[in-house]
């Protein structure tokens, strides 16, 4: 399907899509790591603990989305926008990082944890319907931001996978260092996108826009732009 020049009126029905769509993920991450803070230190979890904070992480992504789409010109907003994104991949990787080195630097046992195991589910639910309604909008509105984020979201359902199975081998089996090895495999992934937040590179998913549209997707480095 060719790329259409969006009207007026439907790039400030996708941007007002997109703001709707942060909140949504805010309210719902907010949610999802006071749950797994309490259920882990109710059960001794230092993985149900690591994603409760993950999950403030992907709420710090979705204010910054906030912040840039309550501007009267969001496309003005996105550079900054892009690099906010990139330090909450960053962040997100180092916690990962630390967590699961002191998970399996640690002697300590978890119990099983119902109420944890749960929110994985849940979250495995959730997550993936959120990511493509934010890649749809984004690639349609031509804005990395939405992409970044979307990529965010995408991460944290990879962790709510890795959790869910770490919860359950440990249930089960006893194996505690499932989870840990896995997220750090997460982690590496995390630094890896947020470089390419940083320079601006989830444009490859934007859609072809004409040039005087070009400024929504990653501005002077979009090689359409025009230069400052």
């Amino acid at each position: 399907m060719s790329a259409s020049v969006l009207t007026p009126r439907r790039r400030a029905e996708l941007s007002r899509r997109s703001l709707w769509l942060a909140y949504a993920t805010a309210g719902y991450n907010l949610l999802e790591g006071l749950v797994a803070i309490a259920a882990g230190a109710a059960a001794s979890s230092t993985a149900l603990v690591g994603f409760g904070l993950d999950s403030f992480v992907e709420v710090s992504s979705a204010a910054v989305l906030i912040w840039q789409f309550r501007a009267q010109v969001p496309e003005d907003r996105e550079r900054l926008a892009l690099r906010l994104i990139g330090v909450s991949f960053f962040a997100l990787a180092a916690w990962v990082t630390v967590d699961a080195g002191r998970s399996l630097l640690s002697d300590g046992d978890a119990d099983a944890s119902p109420v944890g195991i749960g929110l994985a589910v849940a979250s495995l639910i959730v997550m993936p319907l959120l990511v493509r309604a934010k890649r749809r909008t984004g690639r349609e509105l031509g804005s990395a931001t939405v992409l970044a984020d979307s990529t965010q979201t995408m991460l944290c359902t990879y962790l709510s996978a890795v959790l869910l199975v770490g919860l359950v081998l440990n249930a089960v089996l006893g194996w505690s260092w499932a989870d840990p090895i896995a997220a750090l495999v997460i982690a590496a992934v995390a630094v890896r996108e947020g470089v390419e937040a940083w320079r601006g590179e989830h444009c490859d998913d934007c859609a072809p826009l004409p040039v005087d549209e070009t400024s929504g997707c990653c501005g002077d480095d979009h090689p359409g732009a025009e230069k400052a």
